[in-house]
């Protein structure tokens, strides 16, 4: 339902937050495909913080923080879709 709320106006930029964070592996994995769709169909850009490492596979593109500092800041050469990521 947030995402549904967040993209009411169409924004071009979703922030998302731990997404999956409360979520099993399999409702998890639903809503990576949600978001996934939404950039597609929408052209929106969305940005996910999380703690999984398993789902910066399906991003164009990582920036890692440690201590609030970037030590890493790279781009996918190939991409997963929600559908093989594993945690």
């Amino acid at each position: 339902m947030a995402i549904a709320r967040a993209i009411a106006k169409r924004p071009e930029l979703l922030l998302c937050d731990e997404p999956t964070g409360a979520l099993d592996f399999q409702t998890g994995k639903l809503v990576l495909d949600v978001i996934e769709k939404v950039n597609r169909e929408l052209g929106t850009t969305t940005l996910v913080i999380t703690h999984n490492a398993s789902i910066a596979g399906m991003a164009d593109r990582v920036v890692r923080l440690r201590s609030g500092e970037i030590v890493e800041d790279r781009k996918n050469l190939e991409r997963l879709s929600p559908s093989e990521l594993v945690w």
